[in-house]
């Protein structure tokens, strides 16, 4: 496994840009753990979809386009709890779920090796 340092400033500062949105569209009760989860995940996601070369080209096309998929459904799902002002215990739970079954996935499809 090797990560690109370069790509990895990169997705740094497009996950803050995109928390920092989050952080614009959500409501005052829970600005700062909106956006601050949403960094997490949209980092994640994108170090796994950009910055982190696995080694066979078979297992890197996986786990990036299941990277995009998941970042793409953290994206949607941040904006909806953003709109509607979710409770804290609801945001935490269901952005933990899709992060918890985005590594799960992941961690099977590298030790696959497909």
């Amino acid at each position: 496994m090797k990560i690109n340092s370069f790509i990895t400033l990169i997705c740094v500062i497009i996950s803050a840009l995109l928390a920092y949105g989050l952080f614009t569209l959500s409501g005052a009760e829970n600005k700062i753990l909106i956006s601050s989860g949403g960094f997490i995940s949209f980092f994640i996601t994108l170090t796994a979809a950009m910055a982190i070369d696995l080694g066979s080209s078979r297992t890197n096309t996986n786990i990036r386009a299941l990277s995009f998929t998941f970042l793409l459904l953290a994206i949607f799902a941040h904006i909806i709890l953003a709109f509607y002002q979710a409770s804290n215990p609801l945001y935490i739970v269901s952005i933990g779920v899709v992060l918890c079954v985005y590594l799960l996935v992941s961690y099977g499809i590298n030790k696959a090796g497909q």
